[in-house]
């Protein structure tokens, strides 16, 4: 039931990125509500409500067409235009930013929530004009159900002022730097939290035997208690050799054992673990880190030439990174004070690496950004707590930085400048 359950909920979480996911449950919910409506009508509830509030009520079936009409046309000019807006969101951001930030835009529930209440309005007006014939008269008329598609039509138009409101805001680069930021600091803060029991040691895995999942994807999620069981059950030790986050390849080594397992246990703890052709920030904090250096390095590219996009990407990457030494590098998952599965991770070496030596290559010809980096690097070299091996790496990017960025200037100031930096 566990794996079921798991296995509902990755597959929910999956859907639920895609922009048609939540407008086809509100364009559904639209007909079910007209459905209703022409069950209500035929047992009189415009009846009962024109006695209460006559003057609510619309009391001639041509002009109920008449209205009906028009704001049906209206709502598919309305979400004609706001798709439209959509899609020249995410043209620009992929151009201007940087296309991984496509699948974090999309999955905007405010945008879907939009979207999909536009259908649900339209898909209500046509099946209400269905109802209604222009001959009838006014106690034979669904006066309640051309009201709801009324007051409907001015819902959405009070959702398309906030989409045009909402929309200019997610396009701003401080707000997308913002909305990854909070989403990878909640992952971390998920992450450390849990370490707080996992100061244990794992075994050597260099001769443990090694097993393919036999399929590809990026490695997503993993439900952990139940390869905890199956390890409790084999008597058993498993170290999952690709950090999550990362693209699994079929016919490569994914997790090592500590005994032999036969093809049932193997494909029992493979079905336990979810593969997914894309990459979310809620499940790899690291995308986080890919993201603001994409948008750092494509803000200084000579196409973009935006040195004030990157200084602001750059503080974000800070904060993270200081998040980031805040937790261990051991990957160690601990039940019942024993510890039988260990997974991979990206240590804080190999990020800080990763993202330095991309920034390095597209920020050291310009003065003000090695400068801005070099802040970066002198304050995380400051944090309190941080463990020795972690301040080690940063001195040593410091170092390689202050190197390259000697070699690319041409001014002797701006070369006697960092060099002060760095010294300080």
């Amino acid at each position: 039931m566990k794996k079921l359950f798991i296995r509902i909920f990755d597959f929910f979480n999956t859907i639920e990125s895609k922009i048609a996911f939540y407008p086809t449950l509100l364009a559904f919910s639209g007909f079910l509500a007209a459905i209703l409506m022409i069950y209500l009508e035929q047992h009189g509830i415009s009846n009962k409500i024109m006695d209460v509030f006559p003057l609510l009520m619309v009391e001639d079936g041509d002009t109920a067409l008449t209205v009906l009409s028009a704001c049906l046309g209206g709502l598919i000019s309305l979400m004609v235009f706001s798709f439209s807006m959509v899609m020249l969101l995410l043209s620009q951001a992929s151009n201007n930013y940087s296309p991984r930030l496509l699948p974090g835009l999309i999955s905007d529930k405010r945008h879907q929530l939009i979207l999909g209440t536009y259908l649900a309005t339209i898909l209500y007006n046509i099946f209400t004009l269905f109802s209604i014939e222009p001959s009838e008269e006014k106690y034979t008329l669904p006066g309640f159900s051309v009201l709801l598609g009324i007051a409907f039509t001015i819902l959405c138009l009070a959702a398309f002022i906030y989409f045009i409101h909402n929309i200019s805001q997610s396009i701003q680069i401080n707000n997308i730097l913002d909305n990854i930021f909070k989403d990878a600091e909640k992952r971390l803060q998920k992450l450390i939290e849990s370490e707080e029991k996992s100061i244990k040691n794992f075994p050597n895995t260099e001769n443990w035997h090694e097993c393919k999942t036999g399929r590809s994807g990026y490695f997503q999620n993993i439900s952990i208690s139940n390869i905890l069981n199956i390890c409790e059950e084999e008597k058993t030790k498993i170290y999952i050799t690709v950090p999550k986050g990362l693209f699994v390849l079929k016919n490569a080594v994914f997790f090592k054992s500590e005994k032999i397992l036969d093809e049932k246990i193997v494909e029992a703890i493979v079905s336990n673990i979810s593969f997914s052709r894309a990459e979310l920030i809620e499940d790899n904090y690291i995308l986080a880190f890919k993201q603001i250096t994409e948008i750092t390095v494509k803000a200084m590219s000579p196409g973009i030439n935006d040195p004030g996009t990157a200084i602001n990407a750059i503080d974000y990457l800070t904060d993270l990174f200081a998040l980031r030494m805040q937790k261990r590098d051991n990957g160690i998952i601990v039940s019942e004070e024993k510890t039988r599965l260990k997974i991979a991770i990206v240590t804080f070496e190999e990020l800080i690496y990763n993202v330095m030596a991309s920034l390095r290559t597209y920020c050291k010809h310009d003065p003000i950004m090695v400068e801005k980096l070099l802040w970066m690097l002198t304050y995380l070299q400051k944090q309190p707590g941080a463990q020795e091996n972690y301040k080690e790496a940063v001195k040593l990017e410091m170092k390689t930085l202050v190197e390259q960025a000697k070699k690319s200037f041409d001014s002797e100031r701006d070369v006697v400048a960092i060099e002060k930096m760095a010294t300080d």
